[in-house]
């Protein structure tokens, strides 16, 4: 089923009309402002990076690239808008790998990922880091394993919500760990945030930029980061993996997308445009002060690795239990 899907992704990407798929239309794309929707708030990683991508685009092909936040339903409905909106390459979508969980999580969306979306590149990934509130008694996450061990079902975790990379980030956890800890879903990751500072839950899941203030203030304790490596933000903090779950790993992907049926050769443009920068140490520079690291590849790799997401998230919703909000 999953080579299937990988392979309709594929198809969609080369199956466009001769009309279309011509080289003209690639030398003159674009050639009016191109809209990139970020189906997620105003302030959040997901905004920032489109930002930073949508001025290298701009810089690049000398049009702008506005961004517009749609959100709702965990994603879906800016999802949705731009699976409706014509193939041409004027509406793009800033993904995350909330996308690849919701094909689980939201069975009434109207939409499929790998059939009705064209991947174009990603862009980057970032460490999630394992914070808890300073009252509980545990210094290390190997202790705080034990603890929730030892009170099943009583301590809680905070998340932005169903299907958000936190909350999925949250249940794998869980499930390796062995561990009953109650999920809190808040209605943002800022009021997740301030539910884990203030103590009204012990535990988030949490991106390394945003929670690295609080770190550094003493409001929470941080006890490990999700990613395959140590984070520059956090050298001290151990792995996850590293520390107590031998091959865990749970990071934030962003990438860009369009309708299924763009043509190919915007396809293969916008991709040589990003690929062209997101590399450079430049770039680089800027992505590792937030404590993110560049990805790089082409189309058909990137549809892929959407296709491997889907499958490692959806096992995860299936054994949380996890439902639509």
């Amino acid at each position: 089923m999953m080579r299937l899907r990988t392979a309709l992704a594929l198809a969609a990407i080369v199956a466009v009309p001769s009309l279309l798929a011509t080289p003209s239309l690639a030398q003159d794309y674009p050639s009016r402002p191109v809209k990139v929707i970020v189906p997620f708030g105003a302030g959040g990683p997901a905004d920032v990076t489109a930002r930073q991508i949508g001025n290298i685009l701009q810089e690049s092909f000398g049009q702008p690239f506005v961004i517009e936040n749609r959100t709702g339903a965990g994603g879906v409905i800016g999802t949705q808008e731009v699976v409706k909106s014509p193939p041409d390459g004027y509406t793009l979508l800033m993904m995350s790998n909330t996308q690849t969980a919701n094909e689980s999580l939201v069975p009434q969306r109207k939409y499929e990922l790998m059939r009705d979306l064209a991947p174009i590149a990603p862009v980057n990934y970032s460490d999630l880091v394992i914070v808890v509130h300073p009252s509980v008694q545990a210094k290390t996450l190997q202790e705080f394993i034990a603890l929730a061990k030892s009170q099943p079902g009583k301590l809680n975790y905070a998340s932005s919500g169903q299907g958000t990379p936190y909350h999925m980030a949250g249940e794998l956890f869980k499930a390796m760990a062995g561990i009953d800890v109650l999920h809190v879903p808040y209605r943002n990751s800022g009021e997740a945030r301030s539910g884990v500072i203030g103590g009204q839950v012990q535990m988030m899941i949490d991106a390394v930029p945003a929670m690295a203030p609080n770190v550094a203030q003493n409001q929470v304790r941080a006890l490990a980061v999700t990613g395959p490596a140590r984070s520059p933000i956090f050298p001290e903090l151990p792995t996850v993996a590293e520390a107590a779950l031998p091959g865990f790993e749970a990071v934030l992907h962003y990438g860009i997308v369009a309708p299924a049926g763009t043509p190919k050769p915007i396809i293969d443009k916008l991709n040589a445009a990003l690929r062209s920068v997101v590399m450079t140490d430049e770039f680089k520079q800027k992505l590792a002060a937030d404590g993110t690291e560049p990805l790089a590849s082409t189309p058909e790799e990137y549809a892929a690795d959407i296709d491997k997401e889907e499958t490692k998230w959806s096992a995860i919703v299936k054994k949380s239990g996890a439902k639509e909000q």
